[in-house]
């Protein structure tokens, strides 16, 4: 089965017309010097295109603390999706996670709590109890859910991360970067109801009980700064103290990540600058829109001989404020043909954006429509009406 290359100058037939113009691809050469200047690592990303705007030692391997938690976050978080797990479902607290020490929601042996609870004492009081027992409770034991982490990175194609633990508390070759902790929470992200849990800044668990305990979110720009909705704190005294955290606004997310601030000021103080540096100098420009038609594709053994292709999510690029687009042009890389049945949103290419020869950004090609087989009639039909010269 071939694959067909068309090309444009200027996209049509998107739901948009591109009129803009557009200069460069995003850098982080604006007067950047000074951003995390006292911290040993920063990293900022755009959270839909991956478009990374600003980087300092990125790629430092650094103990993470509790900012290991995101990625047993996105763990706990793909098994809820998949149905291996129920949020009303109950978990009996171990032995092992009831000896955790360091943040905590002092849970005791034998006692139970729902994952929702449990997801609550993770993203918001950082508990490491709480995440011991919930990586029990989904890989029967931590030594097997620290393996799934561990597959999950390389899965992620991070090649300088390697946890040892659920919880971040110092361990030997327990290690992340600022760079690879943007791309675990971009993952998360994908999970928009994980914002439920991180954009809280106060709740509570075993209300109205004598053993009531008040969760304060251990991000306070969850509280003090516009748009902020997550991520996850950490500190160790190796570590020192470290947010990665993320905001939403006019439509772009960004993800910033926070390594080896001295005081939790600072440390909040930096973070904040990161994400103003984000917001105040860049803007996002979507370029074609999920669900429009871009193109359709021939089906063989179809009940319908042709099938409208669809983006599987919007395409955008983030450019420096002023900066717009012009110019571009576009490739479609589809399979000449697909062979019913073919299920709605199988990938079948890729559209991608240029401006003078670069690439942009490129997005996966879907089907936007079931195609079924044809009945035995409509095929001998269509195959008579081939050798007689009809058209079907």
């Amino acid at each position: 089965m071939g694959r067909k290359v068309v090309k444009y100058s200027t996209l049509l037939g998107l739901g948009m017309l591109l009129l803009f113009i557009y200069s460069s691809v995003v850098t982080a050469e604006q007067e950047t010097e000074e951003l995390a200047e006292d911290a040993t690592s920063a990293f900022v990303m755009e959270a839909d295109t991956g478009q990374v705007l600003y980087d300092k030692n990125g790629e430092e391997k650094l103990p993470p603390a509790s900012m290991t938690k995101i990625m047993t976050l996105l763990l706990i978080m793909e098994s809820l999706e998949e149905g291996n797990i129920q949020l009303d479902e109950k978990v009996t607290t171990s032995e092992r996670a009831a000896s955790m020490g360091g943040s905590q929601i002092f849970l005791e042996e034998g006692e139970e709590m729902t994952v929702d609870e449990l997801l609550r004492g993770i993203a918001i009081a950082s508990g490491n109890d709480a995440s011991v027992a919930m990586a029990e409770h989904v890989a029967g034991t931590e030594d097997k859910f620290i393996e799934q982490m561990n597959e999950k990175a390389k899965e992620l194609g991070l090649n300088n991360t390697t946890f040892q633990n659920t919880t971040g508390l110092p361990s030997d070759d327990h290690y992340t970067t600022a760079n690879d902790l943007a791309v675990i929470s971009q993952a998360l992200l994908r999970y928009d109801n994980v914002l439920e849990y991180t954009s809280l800044y106060e709740d509570y668990l075993r209300e109205g009980k004598d053993n009531e305990f008040w969760l304060v979110n251990t991000n306070p720009l969850v509280r003090h700064y516009d748009g902020v909705d997550g991520l996850k704190t950490g500190f160790t005294k190796e570590a020192k103290y470290n947010l990665t955290a993320t905001a939403k606004k006019d439509g772009m997310r960004i993800i910033t990540v926070l390594m080896g601030a001295e005081t939790p000021k600072e440390r909040n103080h930096l973070s904040a600058e990161l994400l103003d540096f984000a917001f105040q100098n860049h803007d996002y420009h979507v370029l074609a829109e999920k669900g429009d038609n871009v193109t359709d594709v021939r089906v063989e053994k179809g009940k319908q001989t042709t099938v409208p292709v669809t983006l599987r999510k919007n395409a955008a690029v983030v450019l420096p404020k002023g900066k717009q687009l012009n110019d571009i042009t576009t490739e479609i890389d589809i399979l000449e043909t697909v062979t019913a049945p073919a299920k709605r949103h199988d990938e079948i290419g890729t559209l991608q954006f240029y401006e003078n020869g670069e690439l942009l950004t490129e997005r996966s090609l879907v089907l936007k429509e079931e195609a079924p087989s044809a009945s035995w009639p409509v095929l001998f039909k269509r195959t008579l009406s081939t050798m007689t010269g009809q058209v079907s």
